[in-house]
């Protein structure tokens, strides 16, 4: 099983910087592609980013040229570098993950941590 807490939420004003980490434990060599979603207040939670083992990423188009992820698989830690905050990037952002073993495909969760964009 893989366990993942979030940190680095908090408040921002618009145009500012924001960084969020992730720190994995447990059986952390399974892991596969990381990636942050985000669930903005009566939304549904959307991918913001996400990036292979092999370090190949993909970023939704709003977020495009202002946000960027990175992992460390020696640490098992990734983190979301976040740019140029615009309110509507207000919303609780959660750390995932997929994994898989010889009986199935997994995806885990983090608790989540609040951002808050004010304009």
């Amino acid at each position: 099983q893989v366990q993942l807490v979030e940190s680095g939420g908090g408040l921002v004003q618009a145009g500012g910087s924001l960084r969020l980490s992730c720190a994995a434990s447990g059986n952390v060599r399974v892991i596969e592609t990381t990636g942050w979603y985000r669930q903005g207040p009566g939304k549904q939670r959307e991918l913001v980013a996400e990036i292979t083992n092999g370090g190949v990423t993909n970023y939704a188009d709003s977020v495009k040229g202002r946000f960027t992820i990175s992992r460390d698989n020696a640490k098992h830690t990734g983190s979301l570098q976040m740019s140029s905050l615009k309110p509507e990037a207000t919303a609780v952002y959660y750390c995932t993950a997929t994994s898989r073993d010889r009986w199935a495909r997994y995806s885990h969760w983090g608790q989540g941590t609040q951002v808050t964009v004010s304009s």
